[in-house]
């Protein structure tokens, strides 16, 4: 089964501002690690990396026409990024290249269920509102928003913004990933009246509602959003639509590395919502992406193995997308 994939026409199906880095994987380093000793790691990766990024490189992969907005440094880490999203198809142009900062990047240490996240953010904190093409934004039919709590520079116009792309006709979807103080505040409430679809897995909401259960802490959320959608791993997905809660099954895989899977199932669910189609439907194909990814270190590596990816696609049924 052959996705196509769309450069160059208009308008983008999906619109993306947000961080772009790479992602280092280390693997095989304990748990716990002694300070002044020489520990030794077993592999090494180093892949597109950045929650926005990931979205948008597997995004295009399954078939969306999708344009990338962004802010890195001009060293190596910041073009191999920029090369990679071109790679898959993406539109870039309206990525800013500036010398005055430095990219992020983000250091992994899978610890089998677990592992350590480090994260320099550089140019990840500094994109700003002011740094983006409004009307190039609404040239699409979606737009979405990841890493909310990273992206810092933001959220001083995100809320004005939001506002701009609802009243050009387009629907948000919000992926608000880990709030690195564990606090969930501003402006993630003031964010919530302009998204469509929000997208937090259940150890983020249950933290945002303050510890609470995974059905009470969708209830608090409930009439905020018209749609959210709880990523929960292996265990697939729970969605509340117009006061209906549904669980669907995930795909039943052995991971390799679990890093940008939440991610790929935003990819993927995107892709069907665009579509048109219901929501078992959506959850399937993001199940579906969200799995895909995990058998191959990284959140884009599995995406860019063309023979993985079409196999895994057709043997799981995968939605098609794209004419």
């Amino acid at each position: 089964m052959k996705i196509p994939r769309h450069q160059t026409e208009e308008p983008f199906d999906l619109v993306i501002a947000g961080e772009l880095n790479l992602d280092l994987i280390l693997f095989g380093l304990p748990l716990v690690m002694e300070t002044e000793r020489d520990l030794l790691g077993t592999g090494f990766v180093s892949t597109l990396g950045s929650s926005s990024a990931i979205v948008a490189h597997n995004a295009a992969m399954l078939g969306l026409r999708v344009r990338f907005a962004t802010l890195v440094g001009d060293d190596d880490f910041g073009r191999l990024a920029l090369d990679r999203l071109k790679q898959a198809g993406v539109n870039t142009t309206d990525a800013i290249v500036d010398p005055s900062t430095t990219t992020g990047v983000t250091i992994l240490l899978p610890h089998g269920a677990v592992r350590h996240s480090l994260t320099y953010l550089g140019s990840i904190a500094a994109l700003t509102v002011e740094h983006l093409n409004r009307a190039h934004l609404a040239q699409a039919r979606h737009f979405h928003l990841s890493s909310l709590y990273l992206q810092t520079g933001l959220h001083a116009g995100i809320v004005d913004l939001l506002r701009y792309l609802k009243s050009a006709g387009l629907s948000i979807s919000l992926d608000s990933n880990d709030d690195p103080a564990n606090l969930w505040g501003y402006p993630l409430y003031e964010v919530l009246p302009f998204v469509d679809v929000f997208l937090p897995n259940e150890s983020e909401i249950c933290r945002m509602a303050g510890g609470r259960e995974l059905d009470e802490a969708i209830q608090q959320f409930a009439d905020k959003v018209p749609t959210i959608v709880v990523k929960r791993g292996r265990n697939g997905c729970r969605i509340m639509q117009d006061g209906r809660i549904a669980d669907y099954s995930g795909v039943t895989v052995n991971p390799v590395d679990t890093i940008g899977a939440g991610d790929s199932f935003d990819a993927g669910f995107l892709c069907a919502y665009l579509k048109g189609m219901d929501m078992a439907t959506c959850a399937r194909a993001g199940n579906i992406s969200g799995a895909l990814s995990t058998l191959s270190a990284g959140g884009t590596e599995a995406f860019r193995n063309r023979s993985l990816r079409e196999s895994f696609l057709r043997e799981h049924g995968f939605p098609l997308i794209g004419d």
